[in-house]
């Protein structure tokens, strides 16, 4: 399955970047970035077979096995691609939210974009690697 983040921003050659890069690189699923302009510009086709996840204030603040555990229920029934949206400054309106299949949030704290992007790629890989087995997520 896809793991495709879709944001809001460039993201430029600063700290920020090197940790996505750093998280992503460890995911052994294929991973895709696509980076849009801060108004305008287009949300990529979805796959045939997509889920779409909305990073959001009003979201679900799922633990780490909870999301692996809905991206590997989503992987074992045959979906192809999960796309994570991050949105600008001002998020997503209700029509948006509407359209998402899971609303997740990092808490009740508001986060700068750039590093809702590096948190969600440490949990992709936190995700993938609790699905795999490995011993880097540790709970208790």
């Amino acid at each position: 399955m896809l793991l495709h983040i879709v944001a809001r921003g460039r993201i430029g050659r600063g700290p920020e970047a090197e940790l996505v890069s750093r998280y992503l690189d460890r995911v052994a699923w294929p991973t895709r970035v696509t980076e849009l302009p801060d108004r305008g510009g287009r949300v990529p086709p979805p796959a045939t077979s997509s889920v779409t996840i909305m990073l959001d204030e009003k979201g679900a603040a799922l633990g780490s096995v909870a999301f692996a555990g809905r991206l590997g229920r989503w992987r074992d029934d045959g979906v192809r691609e999960a796309r994570f949206l991050i949105g600008a400054a001002d998020g997503f309106d209700d029509e948006a939210r509407r359209q998402a299949d899971l609303l997740i949030s990092f808490g009740a704290m508001t986060w700068p974009h750039m590093m809702a992007r590096a948190m969600l790629a440490e949990q992709l890989w936190r995700a993938t690697s609790i699905i795999a087995g490995h011993p880097y997520h540790r709970e208790g």
